[in-house]
């Protein structure tokens, strides 16, 4: 018997090389397997007909399931905007091997129909939110699901950030930045600060300094229930700013406090039966040397 999956979602990369091949085949498969399937507006035109179009802000109120074709990069914006209705996604791959995105388009189909029949495997994957405060006073807030990042606007001056973890001052570091990733965003950003590799279901944050001008600075893990907050020390050459993912908020002044903490709401990712974190770290980070089990 198959799951309650009836209003499915496709959201793709428009400028894909790949979409106009992909897209339409994933469509037609669904249309006839008697789904309601709705297209986000910016891939319509790659579909015959006139398929029910909506923004992407507007498409969980639509579905009960979303197809993300693209990269990593696509399926974390679509993450950070279905969570909120708590729609679960798969990740079907037309770049490189994804970290989420891991369903190639050849077996595209065939993975599809198993996992509307109930052959899957869900996992939950927690997210940041971050909170701007000026004088006490929210002036911006974003979610992220693979990081937070703080840096330096000045490529040639290091900022002074101050960092408390529940409240308990951990330490000041002149530095790049900062990276506070959850286990999903280990594998990304914090991995190239050196940061270790998080298994994505644990329930963890890491902070990893960006070219601290410390030996001694190195990352730390803590619990995804601990709250992060952020000062700087004074500075005449500061200039900051705060990205979460792919989103930016610039201009960060020196009073303010950010503070960075689990988002309320997770997001769902449904894999397929024979997935497997390790082998793609495995693929991924060129590892073993043409070991076989």
């Amino acid at each position: 018997m198959e799951p309650t999956f009836h209003r499915i979602a496709l959201i793709g990369k428009p400028d894909s090389e790949r979409i106009a091949q992909t897209l339409p085949p994933l469509y037609q498969h669904l249309v006839k397997r008697g789904k309601e399937v709705l297209v986000e507006r910016s891939c319509a035109r790659f579909i015959d007909g006139s398929p029910p179009a909506f923004a992407l802000n507007d498409l969980g109120q639509h579905c009960d399931l979303a197809i993300v074709i693209g990269g990593d990069g696509t399926l974390l914006t679509a993450a950070r905007v279905l969570a909120e209705q708590d729609i679960p996604l798969i990740g079907v791959n037309l770049g490189r091997l994804g970290f989420l995105v891991d369903i190639s388009p050849q077996l595209a189909l065939s993975t599809l129909d198993a996992i509307l029949e109930g052959r899957y495997r869900a996992e939950e994957r927690r997210m940041l939110r971050a909170v701007i405060l000026r004088d006490g006073e929210t002036v911006a807030e974003q979610t992220a699901v693979n990081e937070v990042v703080i840096h330096s606007w000045n490529s040639t001056s290091m900022i002074e950030i101050i960092t408390f973890i529940d409240g308990v001052f951990l330490n000041s570091q002149r530095s790049d930045g900062l990276i506070i990733s959850t286990p999903t965003g280990s594998t990304a950003y914090a991995l190239s600060g050196g940061g270790p590799i998080l298994y994505p279901t644990l329930q963890a944050i890491e902070l990893v300094p960006i070219n601290p001008h410390s030996l001694t600075n190195r990352p730390i893990v803590i619990s995804d229930d601990s709250i992060v907050e952020i000062a700087f020390r004074y500075s005449k050459d500061f200039r900051a700013r705060l990205a979460c993912d792919n989103v930016s908020i610039p201009d960060i002044a020196i009073g303010d406090r950010i503070c960075i903490a689990k988002s309320p709401r997770p997001f769902r990712i449904l894999h397929p039966v024979g997935h497997d974190f390790f082998e793609i770290l495995r693929v991924k980070l060129n590892w073993s040397g043409g070991y076989q089990a």
